[in-house]
């Protein structure tokens, strides 16, 4: 009984692990003030219609999500992890200079899509890292606490994005360059901080995350797990759209970044305790209740005229948000066996990448053709889909997690 306790009060989280955090915090920071405003900056200032903004969008978070499957097993065949941290973390500092010296909405596109594709790259390989240096004992307190650093971040950067557009009188170019400073100091932090045990020369294997010739060990409950996470991406289009829906309800442009700020808080505070209840209630009830928010949420931004309801609106979103992205993730290790979990991850993601492709693209052609309350009552509508088939996902076998 006591042996536990002893061992835990010994382990103490690594210095990695801290610098890690820290790592996350000032990249998210430098990222987050950055794209409360960038919406508005490719809308407003560089022209771009918000059809070609929902493509990039889309294009931008599929990227992320399709590179990352490939980045974790690149770094077991390197036995090395840094060196990709370095790069993603690398690629995302320097494109941050170029939005606010950007003439051209080209420039800043390519500035995005190179963003997220440092994001996908450095995903997998950090979590890995936490993962080697971690006690066992203190694991998921190692992984909680950089997980809440990088939340710290998320909330500070639209904050600070808010307080600088009020200081400097709605200059946007102005308030993007104190973003670069932050990414910078992340790279800095984990070039000296950051240190990786070194790994025996045999444990560098590669295997593709992708192992095509293993899909038939997937059996009905992982595909239909697939179908309706790929139904739900169709329904949630990218939080571009919450940033420009504010600033069409008339606020101001100091406010507009409060809206990411508001989405990251109720994420952050309802993911944990959601992830913690799934443990003993059925998932697919929780997994329900987070498209019934997602579709509360799309009514309410479809009628905001005013600065409360758009709040009410964002804070919906977040709450669903945090009602499912753990749920889903949860559901697909629980659907798909032990050995395969990396292929099954692996193409969960590339079809939610691809459906939030369309998704964005939907979106801004709704938006641009039939206005901002239609995309919200198509993503409600499109919400249905998946909200009937928790109705009849498989339900988890006895002696197997709840999904």
């Amino acid at each position: 009984m006591n042996a536990p306790l002893s061992s835990l009060s010994r382990s103490r989280i690594p210095r990695t692990v801290w610098a890690l955090g820290f790592v996350s915090l000032f990249m998210d920071l430098s990222s987050e003030l950055i794209h409360a405003l960038l919406p508005i900056f490719f809308v407003s200032t560089m022209g771009m219609s918000v059809v070609a903004l929902g493509a990039l969008e889309g294009a931008a978070e599929a990227t992320t999500m399709i590179v990352k499957v490939f980045s974790g097993p690149l770094s077991d065949w390197l036995g090395k992890r840094k060196g990709l941290l370095l790069v993603g973390y690398g690629l995302a500092a320097l494109t941050k200079p170029l939005f606010p010296l950007a003439t051209t909405a080209f420039v800043v596109a390519v500035a995005r899509l190179v963003d997220r594709l440092g994001k996908g790259i450095r995903g997998a390989p950090r979590d890995a890292l936490v993962a080697d240096v971690a006690p066992p004992d203190i694991r998921g307190a190692c992984f909680g606490l950089r997980q809440s650093m990088d939340t710290v971040g998320a909330v500070a950067g639209p904050l600070l994005a808010m307080a600088l557009m009020f200081a400097f009188d709605d200059r946007i170019r102005t308030v993007l360059w104190f973003a670069v400073a932050p990414a910078f100091i992340c790279v800095g932090l984990l070039f000296f901080g950051v240190e990786e045990p070194e790994r025996p020369a045999g444990a560098r294997t590669f295997r593709s995350p992708l192992q095509w010739r293993a899909l038939r060990a997937f059996r009905g409950r992982y595909w239909f797990v697939a179908v309706v996470g790929a139904t739900f991406t169709l329904a949630r289009f990218s939080e571009a759209f919450l940033v420009l829906r504010a600033q069409q309800a008339g606020f101001d442009l100091a406010w507009v970044p409060a809206v990411m700020a508001v989405m990251s808080v109720t994420y952050a505070l309802s993911a944990y305790p959601v992830g913690k209840l799934s443990d003993r209630l059925d998932r697919r009830i929780l997994l329900a209740a987070g498209l019934a928010l997602l579709m509360v949420a799309d009514l309410t931004l479809a009628h905001a005229a005013s600065a409360p309801f758009v709040f009410a609106g964002v804070a919906l979103w977040g709450l669903h948000m945090g009602f499912t992205q753990g749920i889903l993730a949860a559901m697909v290790a629980d659907a798909s066996p032990a050995a395969l979990r990396g292929t099954a991850f692996g193409i969960f993601n590339l079809v939610s990448g691809a459906s939030m492709l369309l998704s964005s693209i939907l979106a801004g052609w709704l938006w641009e053709r039939y206005g901002a309350p239609a995309t919200f009552w198509a993503s409600a509508a499109l919400a249905m889909a998946p909200l009937a088939m928790c109705a009849f996902a498989p339900a988890a076998r006895d002696g197997e997690p709840r999904g």
